[in-house]
Formats: structure tokens, sequence, C-alpha cells
């Protein structure tokens, strides 16, 4: 129940009616989300919600596109909660977006979902489920000559944005291999490009490797004259690491964890789905991305990089943490290991699983 004291200003007759009204919520098991106001009744429906849900056009945001070409998300959600949804290229932009309470939750990579998470100190957001695992892998140039860790030396590499999932990745990859990017003091030429000049970049031979997400990954090789020098998933514990997750801005989830939960479930519904339907997911898949991007992925590049993913509710939070070690050991994260003890809220999660007899994740 609300309190009603601020608006004790009146005369007593006001006072009295207020308190009348508190009452009468009250003996009704009122709660927070009741409309409150002078005259509300007490038997009022919860306010309408709007759920501000950002994602990206990407294979591996495959809930999100298949869910919303399918209305589980809606459904799921219910009349009482308006969905609008907001599409990102990147993971910083979304981060701002959270923190500007433009959206109220997004699907991200696990890097910037750790940049903002220590940036506001731990408050500002939580992660509360996992979206997909692995679908990231390095690419050489057939003809770079480039066989060994070694050959990388006084090359020019390629990663989506500077100290997203991949840069990390390939940036403590060099490290472990003996190697460092010019930034830190060595001969690997390390350039942030976007996937699309990425592929553009090695088609004319300007750069001569590149760590990037699907599907990119098969797009420099049908496309590129690329080949796979390293699936990331040959670095991981039975190949699983976080690639994208969901995240919640903390204080939505706060105030509306009723919401949350109607998320997750439309979320870990379509998860299931997909897993039992990957034929016909592909295809609302890259129905959904042609709506943002106008085009469409091509079946050869989606059918490969569909087998390089796997579409997963698991926030794998083990790889999330050793890509933190990574990013601070790179000096990403400020000159003091982060805390990241409370980034995950997976109790909802554990909630929807355990209503559809599913195991509980770990975080």
């Amino acid at each position: 129940m609300r309190a009603f004291t601020h608006r004790l200003t009146a005369t007593l007759a006001f006072a009295t009616a207020v308190l009348f009204v508190a009452a009468t919520v009250a003996a009704c098991g009122g709660d927070d989300t009741a409309n409150t106001g002078p005259g509300a009744s007490a038997t009022a429906k919860v306010e309408n919600v709007t759920l501000r849900l950002g994602y990206f056009p990407n294979i591996t945001h495959a809930q999100p596109l298949v869910g919303l070409e399918r209305g589980t998300y809606a459904e799921e959600l219910g009349a009482n909660v308006k969905l609008e949804t907001k599409t990102f290229n990147a993971g910083p932009a979304a981060i701002e977006a959270l923190f500007a309470g433009a959206i109220d939750a997004t699907y991200i990579g696990p890097n910037p979902a750790i940049n903002g998470y220590v940036q506001s100190e731990g408050k500002d957001l939580r992660i509360v489920a996992g979206a997909t695992s692995a679908g990231a892998s390095l690419i050489v140039r057939a003809d770079a000559g480039m066989s060994t860790p070694a050959d990388f030396a006084n090359k020019k590499v390629a990663t989506p944005q500077l100290g997203n999932t991949q840069d990390v990745a390939l940036r403590a990859w060099l490290q472990k291999n003996g190697l460092k990017d010019k930034d830190h003091g060595g001969n690997v030429q390390v350039i942030p490009t976007a996937n699309a000049d990425t592929l553009t970049l090695f088609q004319r031979g300007q750069i001569d490797a590149a760590w990037v997400p699907e599907p990119w990954g098969t797009r420099l090789i049908q496309e590129a004259n690329g080949r796979l020098f390293l699936d990331e998933r040959d670095l991981w514990p039975n190949g699983d690491f976080v690639t994208t997750q969901l995240i919640v801005r903390t204080k939505f989830l706060n105030e509306h964890p009723e919401v949350v939960e109607k998320l997750l479930l439309a979320h870990v519904k379509t998860t299931l789905w997909i897993n039992d339907n990957p034929d016909e997911a592909k295809k609302l898949v890259n129905q959904g991305i042609k709506k943002v991007t106008n085009a469409a992925i091509p079946d050869a590049v989606i059918n490969t990089a569909w087998r390089n993913q796997k579409v997963t509710y698991d926030p794998i939070a083990s790889s999330l943490r050793k890509s933190a070690d990574d990013a601070f050991a790179l000096g990403y994260l400020g000159d003091k290991k982060p805390d990241l003890a409370n980034i995950y809220s997976l109790d909802l999660l554990n909630k929807v699983l355990a209503s559809l007899n599913l195991k509980a994740v770990q975080q």
C-alpha cells in the first residue's frame, strides 16, 4: 500500500477521505501498483506498463527476432504491458540508452554489460538470463600466410569495436600467445571496424584477419577468401561461453518484477521453440533481420553460421567472469578489479524454469 501522508495538505475532511481509501485498499489486499490518487477505486486494476526492449538484428539475438515474429512476447506479456522495441548495432549504444532510461531491457554481449555495471558502480543493470553461447571466431585471409600465432606479428587484425566482447577476446589471446597489440607495446595492429566494413577490407586484402561474431565469420570465409584459424569454442570448457545475454535496468526490475518474469517466460519459451524447430527458426530470424536492415542473410551463410552457435537461456556465468578478468588485465575496467557479485539476478529466471519443470541455472 502506498503511503498517503504526502496528500494530507488540505482540510480534515479531505484527510479523512484519503485515510478511508487507504484502509479500504489494505483490506482488499491492494499493492504498490494500484492507483491510489484521490477518488481512486479500491478495485482499480494494475496500471498499464510499457516495456521498451532492445536487441540487435543479428543471428546471435535469435530469441527477440523469433519471439517478435511469432508474437510470443506480446502473448506472454499480456494486454496490460505495451511492448516497444528498439534495435542497436553495438553494445555501448544500448548501454547508453539503458542508462538514459530510453530502454528498460536489452539483449547484449557480455563485455558491454560488464562495462555498464562497472560504470554505474553496480547499480543500474542486472543480467537476468543468457541468450546465445559461442558464435565467434578468428578468421584469416587465405593468402596472408598465417598458420601459427607467431604469424600475427606485424599483421592487421579487425574487431567489431574497441573493448567489445570479440576485441577483448582477441587481445587476451594475443597476450596468451606471447604477442601484444600496438596499444599495449606490441606489433599487432588491432583495428576496431564495423563488421560490414571488415568484409569489404578483407575482400580488398587491406586487413589480414578478424575476430568476429556470426554471421560475419561465415561471410568472411564464403565471400572474402577467409579461412578459419580459430573457433572460439576451442578456448572454453565444453565449448560454452556467453555471446549474448538479457539485461534489465535495475530500477525497472525493482518496480516491475512481474513484467520481467513475463518477459523471461517469453524468452525461455522462445528458446525452447527455436531449439525444437531450427529450420523454421532460421527463416524467422532472417525475416526479422530483413525487416530491420532491408537485407536478408543468404541461406548458405545462415545455415553454416547457425551451426556455430547455441541458443540458450543459461547465462554461463563463469565465462562472463573470465571475460571480465581479461578486460581488467587489458586496462579496460579501471585500476581496481571489479566486484561482480551482484551483476546477476536469476531468481525470476529460475522461477520460470521451475514452472516449466526445467533445471535451474547457476550464477
